[in-house]
């Protein structure tokens, strides 16, 4: 029902209404799969997650026009031109263009529509074979239209007003190597005429592997029926439907190899740091995540291993300067094994570009920082409602937000650096990430699929609120006047359900009763992995008592 009609343009009111409905029966359907075993719960959790997202194919996007940029930049590199060497609306790409992706006439009268300039010649015929004329999606209302330009004139009169479906055409494109691979992927294997179905599906297909990763790793967890229900508020959460299928968002590529990447970290740190650098070239916002993946890192080798007899001649102890110094460069080798390799395969990504395109390989990413209003002392800022939390402190937070939220997370990664579970790296990522969220209020909620794959591998579903307040911050500020006041009040309750959440988890670590002795088996934990029980590896020892 989400899905049946463009209300983003038309009622987003009624869309925010049907968003409530579906997280409504989500959280009901997360809450009672917590009743089922580990098998059973595998099971609903990984085919709810394919009907899920089959909902997402049921229209074209509703709420956003990126999918349609990817198509153009598959189709760039399909014609063996650098995505990086020219914007859309450069007429020495005239020939890619066609009536689906460039309408002409009265199509242009419609929303998301922008205005290029006119080709100067019209594509030769059958010299692209993938351009040709597909089915126009046109909107179901003209309102909120933004016309062409007005007709030219040639030798044979005035030609048709010519607009594009795809978001600033004017500008190079943002994206990173491994996201401008995967759209040439996806175009290399699409029917000739396709439109944005083999993006949604290729989505679909990501979400439902990140559910299959999320329950292959909870086999190894301590407690399998409790972390194969967690799958579920990735594979049910209406998030997945909306942005990684139906506006086939290129976050789902990234939110996969980061979910496999920190998974892989405990055991195999190469393999983890490679999957984050994937991640990292696929979506630059998983970055965040790296300090996690580096959680305890400090508190692990903060310790200097005892020997079992001092030398005779022994000097004076070491000094704390000393004794630091040397925690730092043992943390320096495992540190390593992630960063390098995730530096490595971001370099190797970006490479083959740089020596093909004649552009940087950033393209809009500084102007796209600038625009987003993340620019000290940005205008922009204000107008989309960025900093929204800070800005209760402070009217005008502009001038003095960047340095206050670069102080904030170094000191919460340095408290994930040194407190953080290194068996449990997604808790300090999404700690870091969220608190990233909660500082910066992004307005884009498809930015916070990444947020909601870290909660099920976390399982602190408090964290959920913030893809909400994306959803309020996005499409409901805009059913009512001056709506920037609805997207804080959605960030403010976001911030306090996850300090609510960390509260009530303190509360009940404190109330808890005294961990167990060095020889005592933790519940849900065997004492040596694959030992049957009853075994001498997994039976209690007793203590021997004096007569």
């Amino acid at each position: 029902m989400t899905f049946r009609r463009d209300d983003f343009h038309t009622a987003p009111g009624t869309l925010s209404r049907w968003y409530a409905l579906a997280w409504v029966l989500f959280a009901a359907a997360a809450w009672t799969v917590r009743r089922l075993g580990a098998r059973q719960a595998a099971v609903f959790v990984l085919v709810g997650s394919a009907a899920v997202a089959a909902t997402g194919l049921l229209g074209p996007p509703r709420t956003s026009t990126d999918a349609y940029r990817y198509a153009w930049d598959g189709r760039v590199q399909a014609a063996g031109i650098s995505p990086y060497d020219h914007a859309p609306e450069d007429p020495a790409l005239a020939p890619l263009r066609d009536r689906w992706l460039f309408p002409k006439g009265s199509a242009c009268h419609g929303p998301d529509r922008a205005p290029v300039r006119p080709a100067a010649e019209p594509p030769a015929p059958g010299a692209h074979p993938r351009t040709d004329p597909a089915p126009d999606h046109a909107p179901n209302t003209p309102s909120n239209t933004r016309k062409a330009p007005g007709h030219t004139r040639g030798t044979s009169g005035p030609a048709e007003s010519q607009c594009t479906r795809l978001n600033r055409p004017a500008v190079h494109t943002i994206y990173p190597p491994v996201a401008e691979g995967y759209f040439l992927l996806v175009h290399r294997s699409a029917p000739s005429g396709s439109t944005l179905l083999p993006l949604q599906t290729g989505g679909a297909l990501l979400s439902v592997a990140t559910t299959a990763v999320l329950l292959a790793a909870a086999r190894r967890r301590s407690d399998p029926r409790l972390a194969t229900a967690r799958a579920a508020l990735w594979a049910w959460c209406p998030a997945v439907p909306v942005e990684a299928v139906n506006n086939a968002h290129v976050d789902a590529l990234g939110v996969l190899l980061t979910v496999a990447g920190l998974v892989a970290v405990p055991r195999r740190r190469a393999l983890g740091g490679v999957l984050l650098g994937a991640a990292i070239a696929a979506k630059l916002l998983p970055a965040a995540t790296l300090p996690g993946a580096l959680s305890g890192i400090l508190a692990m080798n903060s310790k200097t291993p005892k020997t079992p007899k001092a030398p005779e001649n022994a000097g004076s102890p070491a000094s704390p300067t000393t004794r630091l110094r040397r925690a730092a460069a043992t943390a320096v080798r495992p540190a390593a094994a992630i960063v390098l390799p995730a530096a490595a395969v971001v370099a190797l990504g970006y490479l083959p570009y740089v020596l093909l395109s004649r552009s940087s390989v950033l393209g809009y990413l500084t102007g796209y920082v600038a625009e987003e209003g993340y620019e000290t002392g940005s205008t922009a800022a204000d107008d989309k409602n960025r900093y929204a939390l800070l800005r209760l402190v402070h009217p005008a937070p502009e001038s003095w937000a960047l340095p206050v939220v670069a102080a904030v997370l170094l000191v919460v990664v340095a408290w994930v650096l040194l407190r953080g579970d290194p068996g449990r790296p997604w808790r300090g990522a999404l700690v870091v990430t969220g608190t990233a969220f909660l500082l910066m209020t992004p307005g884009y909620p498809w930015y916070a699929l990444l947020v909601v794959a870290l909660v099920a591998l976390d399982g602190r579903w408090e964290w959920l609120g913030l893809p909400l307040a994306g959803v309020a911050q996005y499409v409901t500020a805009r059913a009512v006047d001056d709506g920037a006041w609805v997207g804080t009040l959605g960030y403010a309750v976001a911030g306090a359900a996850v300090m609510a959440g960390w509260a009530v988890r303190a509360l009940r670590a404190a109330s808890a009763p005294p961990p167990p002795g060095p020889h005592a088996e933790a519940p849900g934990d065997a004492a040596t992995p694959g030992s049957p029980p009853g075994s001498p590896a997994t039976r209690p020892r007793r203590r021997r008592v004096p007569r």
